[in-house]
Formats: structure tokens, sequence, C-alpha cells
């Protein structure tokens, strides 16, 4: 007997994979024997240290069995294959073919008789048990709606304060979002503070990078004071729930010179030569406002629990939502720990990982444990760019592990396809990281209102709200009708809230970009009740500026079962209904109308005229 190649595996069991509450899990297994004998197999599932559940595998033409789970609570789960010879069904089916063949079967009849009084396991062989992970659907997918509270909307350059952005909550939550994230909350430090637009000198009244955290007033535990206090996050958190959304806070693990670790744990940070702290530095870049954490110092368990208590401070009121910045920068150890200590204590929460780095290293982050992750979107422009890309993140193994989380720009980011200013660029992208990703994001205000001036000779905005203050006239946001549909489309339409069933379409015109998802396997709840099952197709033009057309031919087998020989095509986000017939159907794309998120309807009864 043996058993191999069992799936979902991540680094041969390694690492855990990743599912989310709700989620059908399908284990499967090459299970086979020398000889002819009958074999059976079955699923052990259990959660947590509870009691193992049985669930019998069907073999499938290729030799691999398979059996589902049903995923339906938060936390560890443990799963492995077994694997038995059923002698009393070896038997049977000899005896069987003896007979068709007109041959004696009472020497087997005996042996069989013999085998019914005995176990019918032998020779039973089991697998090695792997782990996953089961988070919340949020984690799973989740749209995020970035904004600097200390930034207004009321046309006054002042600062802003939390119990205000109480305020916008509802604003967010109409346009549909489900996170609200704010940059970081802390006390900014004095010392080398940067001024506007990431100048070395900063002037008497410049407010700083809320990156650089720590003065006189407090650390990663504390509030701004023009901000506000910790009671105002609690408040915060609470009013975020009562309108649908999850308050996410940015763990930014570094330091200004002036925060009280500085003074209070020295060993914490690396020591120059000439006994200073040395400070941030990406050579040629260097971060003077900054000096980072030393993971490798002798006290380095005190720091970690130091770190771990800075994430238990800000559950405690409420916040269950964490963006991490640069975590690429830190161990992958204390990634592993740190979020294996915190889903433990609460295995609702999540962590998303800001990290641009090279794709092994966004893999690993992944694989440590990292609920969602940036992606390089950003950077992917034309269709084959993105057909490559996220084939890389969905297909094979890495659809266990990585959940991207896409984002068209940041206040970090913006790319040189945006800086052209056009609507439809805004559009397109939009379009494209809300599809595309079962989870996505967007840095607002600045995408509604199409901000698009960059800081010259740079990849980011001018006038950076990371250093100074702003104000945005939400009346002139041009894009809060999109933003709004299709936030919408996506709670509606459940093929969007996973990535496992992205497949790209091919079309003749090499400046379009077709691509569908289908429902995911699910155990269904209240919330999924007025959720639709049909397939999404989506077609986006890559080109702002001109009309482009051309002919999608469709890999029907990735649509479900149809029938799709004839069937309606609705366009969701742009309006409008469309018969199609086959593989093959033409498209038409403008600047006014540069994307289609068509729900795909076989036609009821059959051809109609």
């Amino acid at each position: 007997m043996a058993i191999s190649d069992v799936r979902p595996v991540v680094d041969g069991g390694r690492f855990p994979a990743k599912r989310v509450l709700g989620d059908v899990l399908t284990v499967s297994a090459i299970v086979c024997a020398d000889g002819h004998d009958e074999l059976r197999a079955q699923v052990l599932h259990r959660t947590g240290a509870g009691a193992w559940t049985p669930a019998p595998m069907l073999r499938g033409l290729d030799g691999r069995w398979s059996a589902e789970v049903a995923l339906t609570e938060l936390g560890v789960h443990h799963v492995a294959v077994e694997a038995w010879v059923d002698d009393v069904a070896t038997w049977e089916r000899t005896i069987a073919r003896k007979r068709a063949a007109g041959q004696p079967t009472h020497l087997d009849e005996q042996s069989l008789e013999r085998a019914t009084g005995e176990p019918r396991r032998k020779h039973l062989v089991s697998s090695p048990a792997l782990q996953v992970v089961v988070g919340d659907r949020l984690a799973g997918c989740s749209s995020w709606y970035e904004f600097f509270p200390r930034s207004t909307v009321d046309g006054t350059i002042r600062h802003g304060t939390l119990r205000e952005a109480i305020d916008r909550l509802g604003y967010v939550a109409g346009l549909g979002f489900d996170v609200v994230y704010l940059p970081p909350i802390h006390p900014i430090g004095h010392t080398h503070r940067k001024g506007p637009d990431n100048a070395l000198v900063a002037g008497a009244e410049d407010v700083g990078s809320p990156w650089a955290i720590g003065d006189e007033t407090g650390g990663h535990d504390a509030v701004h004071p023009q901000l506000g206090t910790v009671d105002d996050v609690r408040a915060l958190a609470s009013a975020a729930r009562e309108h649908g959304l999850e308050l996410a806070l940015d763990l930014a693990f570094q330091c200004s010179p002036d925060h009280p670790w500085v003074r209070e744990h020295p060993e914490w940070f690396t020591i120059r030569a000439d006994g200073s702290i040395a400070h941030a530095e990406n050579p040629p870049k260097r971060y003077d406002d900054i000096v980072p954490l030393n993971f490798d110092s002798d006290d380095w368990p005190a720091l970690w629990h130091a770190l771990a208590d800075v994430v238990r401070h800000w559950r405690a009121q409420g916040v269950r939502v964490f963006r991490v910045d640069n975590p690429h920068t830190k161990p992958f150890a204390f990634w592993e720990w740190l979020i294996a200590e915190m889903q433990h204590e609460d295995p609702s929460v999540v962590f998303l990982a800001e990290a641009f780095a090279a794709p092994p290293v966004m893999h690993h982050l992944a694989k440590v444990g990292f609920s969602q992750s940036y992606t390089h979107f950003p950077w992917q422009h034309t269709p084959w760019q993105l057909r490559e890309y996220f084939e890389h993140l969905v297909h094979g193994e890495a659809s266990d592990y990585l959940r991207a989380n896409s984002w068209p720009q940041t206040p970090d980011i913006l790319t040189e396809e945006l800086q052209q200013g056009a609507r439809s660029v805004f559009v397109c992208r939009l379009v494209l990281a809300a599809t595309l990703s079962a989870s996505y994001g967007v840095y607002g205000p600045a995408f509604e209102t199409m901000a698009h001036r960059p800081r010259p000779g740079a990849e980011e905005y001018g006038g950076n709200e990371k250093y100074e203050l702003r104000t945005w006239d939400l009346a002139t946001a041009s894009l809060t009708g999109e933003m709004t549909t299709l936030n919408r489309i996506r709670h509606r339409m459940r093929a969007l809230q996973h990535d496992r069933s992205l497949v790209f379409h091919h079309c003749d015109n090499d400046r379009i970009v077709v691509f569908s998802k289908t429902a995911p396997h699910r155990v269904l709840g209240a919330s999924d009740e007025d959720a639709s099952d049909d397939p999404v197709l989506v077609v986006v033009t890559t080109d702002h500026w001109t009309t482009q057309a051309g002919t999608v031919r469709l890999d029907l087998s990735a649509l479900g079962p149809g029938p799709w020989d004839d069937y309606e095509v609705v366009d969701l986000f742009g309006g409008g209904r469309y018969r199609w017939s086959g593989a093959d159907n033409v498209v038409i794309l403008t600047p006014d109308a540069p994307a289609h998120v068509f729900q795909l309807r076989p036609l009821a009864g059959g051809p109609q005229a």
C-alpha cells in the first residue's frame, strides 16, 4: 500500500494551507497497492485537538482519490488520509468475474466467508497529518479604503482628528468597502523630521511622516495627541462595525529617534562604531527620521514579546485587522511566531503584508502566516503581463497559501499610467484590481478624485500626504459611482470572492484582456442568500485613448456546466444585455466604456429569437 501526493500541501507540509470559513476543502491523494486487491480510503479531519472525523474518499479515473470536508470553524484544522485493503470486496469482485466466465467459485466463496468475519481493514496505512488554517471570510475577500485621518475633507488645511474620522465612515461604507485602513496614528518624532515631499529639513509647522513613530508622549501603544486618544480608537472601531466596516491599523515596527524605547531599551537597536544608533537606510536612500529595531539583539525575546503586546493592545481596543509595513525587513521567524500567537488568541485576526519585494520573499511571507499580500499589480499593464503575473499567483501550490490584495495606487505608488490623468485609466485599473483579486484596495480620496500630479522625477504623489496635511473636496470625486457599483457587484457575485477559479481567455486584439471566475464551493450562510453563483466574465481594454474591438474565444469548459450554445451576458458594470452563442463573440470597448463585467446566464428554455 502507498499513499502519495496528498493535497493541499505547502512545502511538503512545512506550512499550512489556507482557507476561509465555510469553504468546502477538497482533500486528494494517490492511493495504490501492488496486486489486484480492492482498496478503500478516507480522509480524517479534526479541528484543533478535537476528535478525528472520517469522510470516505472516491477514486477518480486518474487514480487520484478525493473527498470533501466542510470547514465550519475558525482556527487550525488537520487532515490526513488513510487507506487499506478490503478483503471482502476483493473476494466479491473475484467471484463475480469467475461466475461471468463460467468458472468454479466454491473455494473463493469459502475465502469470502472467512473474510467476512474478520476486520475489513487490512494493511492499513496513513499519511502524515497536514494543517489547514481557516480564517474569517474577510481574510479571503475584502475591499480596503485607506485615508489619512489628519487630512480633512471640509476645505480647511488643519489637523483632523479620529473623532472626525468617525464622520467619514458613512462615506466609506456608502462606497461599499469592507475595511477602512488608517496609516500610523501614533506620536511622530521631532528629530530629523521630514518636510513636504520628503524634504530633509522640516519647518516649525511641518507635521512629519506618520511612519517615524514615537516622541516624548509615547510610542506604538499611544495616539498622536492631535488625533485624539486610545478611547477614540475604541470608539472608531465600534462605529466602523456599526457601518459594516472593519478598522485596520498600520503595524510599522520601527521608531523615530525620540521613541521611548530608544531611552528605555537601547539594546533593541543597532549601535554604530561611534556609539550612535543606526538610522534606517537602503543605500543610497537614508531615512534619518527612523531608527530600525535590531531583531538580532541579544535581548530579542523581550523585543518580540513587546511587539506582540503592541498588537494585543490594539486588539483590546476592537481592532482585528492590521496592515503590516515592510515585513520583508524583519525576520521570517518573527512573523511566523507572532501571527500564530495572535491567531491562536483570536482566529479572526487578519494581517496584510505590505511587501513589494522579490516574488520568493513575498511568497515566503505568505507561507509563514500573512493572511493577504500586496501584489506587483500596479506595474502590470498589458494583457500578457496581467495574465502571466496572475496565473503565477493563483495556479499551483501558491493558490493554497497566497491571497493577493491588489491596489492600483498607494501613497508611495503613482504609476506613469495613472499620471496620464485620463478617466478611462482610473476606471480600467479599478475594474482590474477589483476583479482579478478577491481582495483589493484604494488610497483615497486621491483615487476617486483622480489625483495624478507626481513628485518630479518620482513615481509617487506630489504634495504627498505622508509629509503634509491635505484637504480633499469629495464633491468633485468623479469615480464614486464606479467604486460603488464594483463593490456591489463583488458582494453579489460569489465568483469574485475567491481567486482559485481565475481563467484567462483568448482575444484576437492584444490590447484587450479577458478573464473569468466561477463561484467557490462553500457551505452557504445567511449572508449568501441573495448572492449569485453565475460565472463572471471581465473584459477590459488597456488602450485608454481609442476604441478597441476584438473577437473573444472563450474556454467554455472553464465556465461550468452551461449549456453555453446560447446564453445571455449581462453587463453589471456598464449596463446592457447581450445574446451570445458558443465560444466566439465580438466585444467593443471605448474610452467612455472601457470595461465590461458580465454575468453569464444560459437562456432558460433553450434558444430564443
